[in-house]
């Protein structure tokens, strides 16, 4: 039941149900970005795999996804969106239900690869699809759509795969996305509409450098914190790698004839912004993510579930931003929207930095409430402009790069917050316990015992310490993140307001 040929996004039938079909399968990839991390305790035992190991679970998945990205417009003009689509949703699930069935670690790294292959292009053709059936005046709803799976998923993940895990088993974590996968595959290939297979020569050495560049920095970014950064030859080269890929890649697109990505995109001035600013709101989304499950488990005592539950109202802030804004972005200046975004945003880590070992979870959900509405606020208009002015032609490629530098930035933005905060732990944890002498009024009048040797309080003084120099550098994470957000503001200037532009809007074709 696909569209005819030649239709404008106007005629094409079925919008709501192809929307719910291609947001199931976005949720259903975006899920697995996080939904396995609190699994990974529980797949040591089964899989015969360490505690240093364990991590290629995540790492194979997020390098393969990040290598495959930007081969989407190639691939797509190649087979066709639709058909990729459908390959993509297929692939994934039969790589799922492969995970689910893993009998040791090298096999389950072996079907994440694959995972990552597969679902690499299903978040850029979503947005495409969406950008395709949907008019320009109505591109800001669609795009509060699709954002709201992108965003919520990262929040969901966690708490899902704790319950999955908690109350069944680890390998449902990946069985989950069997009936999902059903649903996306069955709906999409019943009302997607297809498109015009363009015939391009595969630039080799263009994707060959960019993925050595994308998966040596991805490598980096995994590996450092394990082998201590650059204090280690392996960082240096991955670091090297990557410098390598990414300028070869540079020099090659802009001097051979038909390249791996047309250089003349980033001539469209609000899709150069737009990468900025995704690359800065995947840093604050993900980094923040990253920090408040261990804190709120090795502060306030919380488990899996209960951390989902305190982050659940986030992912709520979220939804009711994007919907809102979504018909907002038509009325008024999409870069009021997003400067009013990130000022939102500012104030939920200005609250964050207030956080103390002793409050309840009040804040922790107040503050989640208000960042939760910021990136609504941020994401769909940010999304809206990024596209509107970028040439039909190059719209598959620029949602792959969007997804990639988004992808990017948020890995960039774990390792940093993550660096930082091991590091100020040992400093602040030093600091504190040399300022803890014979003479401490607070000492003696807290713990007498400890400056007697009593080893309870001794425990006790240490526990203390340890609390408050993990607060200390939770604290210092949420302030670099607050200035990053603070200089994200003026960026929103620069964006230009999408007008009238000339020209019927993009049909969509027929094979």
């Amino acid at each position: 039941m696909s569209a005819a040929a030649d239709q404008t996004p106007a005629e094409v039938p079925h919008k709501g149900l192809i929307t719910l079909a291609i947001m199931l399968a976005t949720i259903m990839q975006v899920l697995d970005t996080t939904i396995a991390n609190v699994a990974l305790p529980s797949m040591v035992g089964d899989l015969g795999a360490s505690q240093d190991t364990i991590s290629w679970v995540l790492t194979s998945y997020i390098v393969a996804a990040a290598i495959m990205t930007p081969v989407t417009g190639w691939l797509s003009d190649r087979i066709g969106k639709r058909e990729l689509f459908l390959v993509s949703i297929v692939g994934f699930v039969v790589a799922s239900v492969a995970c689910g069935l893993a009998w040791s670690l090298p096999s389950m790294v072996l079907f994440r690869v694959l995972q990552g292959v597969f679902g690499a292009a299903v978040v850029p053709l979503s947005q495409t699809f969406l950008l395709d059936i949907n008019s320009r005046e109505k591109a800001g709803q669609a795009m509060a759509m699709w954002g709201a799976g992108i965003m919520v998923g990262p929040i969901v993940g966690p708490a899902l795969g704790g319950w999955l895990t908690e109350f069944y088993n680890w390998r449902w974590v990946f069985l989950i996305n069997l009936p999902l996968g059903l649903i996306a595959f069955l709906g999409s290939a019943a009302y997607l509409p297809r498109s015009v297979v363009r015939l391009r020569r595969f630039d080799i050495m263009g994707f060959a450098m960019l993925s050595l560049g994308i998966g040596a920095l991805q490598m980096m970014l995994d590996r450092g914190g394990e082998v201590d950064w650059f204090n280690a030859y392996e960082t240096w080269i991955w670091l090297f790698l990557s410098v390598v890929g990414f300028w070869v890649f540079a020099v090659h697109i802009l001097t051979t004839d038909q390249p791996f990505l047309d250089p003349r995109m980033f001539a469209d001035r609000n899709f150069v912004t737009g990468l900025v600013f995704i690359f800065i709101v995947g840093i604050i989304l993900l980094a923040s993510l990253a920090l408040l499950p261990p804190m709120l488990s090795r502060l306030f005592g919380h488990s899996a579930l209960q951390t989902g539950l305190v982050m659940a109202p986030r992912g709520v802030g979220t939804m009711i931003s994007m919907l809102v804004v979504g018909r907002l972005v038509r009325l008024i200046d999409p870069r009021l929207l997003v400067s009013a975004g990130l000022a939102l945003i500012a104030v939920s880590l200005w609250v964050m930095i207030g956080f103390t070992p002793q409050m309840d979870d009040h804040l922790i959900v107040v503050s989640g409430v208000v960042q939760g509405l910021g990136l609504g606020l941020v994401f769909v208009p940010l999304s809206t402009v990024t596209f509107a002015t970028i040439e039909v032609r190059f719209r598959a490629d620029a949602t792959s790069l969007y997804s990639l530098v988004r992808n990017i930035g948020s890995s960039i933005g774990i390792s940093v917050v993550t660096l930082m905060l091991t590091r100020n732990v040992q400093i602040n944890h030093m600091e504190l316990a040399g300022a803890l002498t014979q003479t401490s009024p607070a000492l003696r009048q807290a713990l007498p015992g400890a400056l007697v040797g009593d080893a309870q309080s001794l425990q006790i003084l240490d526990n203390m310490v340890n609390a408050q120099a993990a607060m200390i550098s939770y604290i210092n994470d949420f302030k670099l993140m607050l200035i990053m957000t603070l200089a994200a503001i003026p960026l929103a200037l620069t964006l230009r307001r999408p007008g009238a532009q000339s020209g019927p809007a993009p049909a969509v074709h027929a094979d």
